[in-house]
């Protein structure tokens, strides 16, 4: 099951969910619009690896916005820090967002029942396009847990994106072992 709006609201009440700026403008019926953060980063080298730390260059988005060109992998974050005690989130792109040829994730739309920080984008373009930092961007959708959770993510030893931030974050993949 999905959240409505108002199970949204009771779940905030209740202390389970944090969105940080809350607007509730933001609400819709079973979700919750974020923002583009003012960073973007992209890697320094076009070809990554697996299995090394693939680093990246962040810069502030501009005031007259900044142009995706395809072929190019941004990473963005959202403006709300965001947590989740005892539902699944689910982080969408807003409709709006995909018709102007912009995906704001590559495969990493479902957060960790425990998941504490800012949310990074994945983001590509289809053609050039201009964005602005503080734009809709996407939508978090919570989904009931069945059963006890036994460990939250905030709490995983091995956990990769614990550390709360403002900026994006690359990936964690050379962390693991194969």
């Amino acid at each position: 099951m999905i959240l409505s709006d108002k199970r949204i609201l009771e779940e905030i009440e209740k202390g389970n969910i944090i969105v940080e700026p809350f607007r509730r403008e933001c609400l819709g019926t079973n979700s919750y619009d974020v923002h583009l953060g003012k960073y973007l980063a992209t890697y320094r080298n076009r070809v990554l690896d697996a299995r090394v730390h693939n680093e990246i260059d962040s810069f502030e988005i501009p005031k007259e916005g900044f142009v995706l060109q395809p072929g190019t992998l941004y990473l963005g974050v959202t403006m709300e820090y965001t947590e989740t005690h005892k539902h699944v989130p689910f982080l969408e792109g807003k409709s709006s967002t995909g018709r102007l040829g912009i995906d704001i994730h590559a495969t990493a739309g479902k957060g960790d029942v425990g998941f504490c920080n800012t949310w990074t984008l994945e983001i590509s373009a289809a053609q050039p396009v201009r964005i602005y930092a503080g734009m809709p961007i996407g939508q978090l959708i919570y989904f009931v847990v069945e059963g006890e959770i036994s460990t939250l993510y905030n709490t995983k030893e091995n956990a990769k994106y614990n550390n709360p931030t403002t900026r994006p974050v690359e990936s964690m993949m050379w962390k693991n072992k194969f």
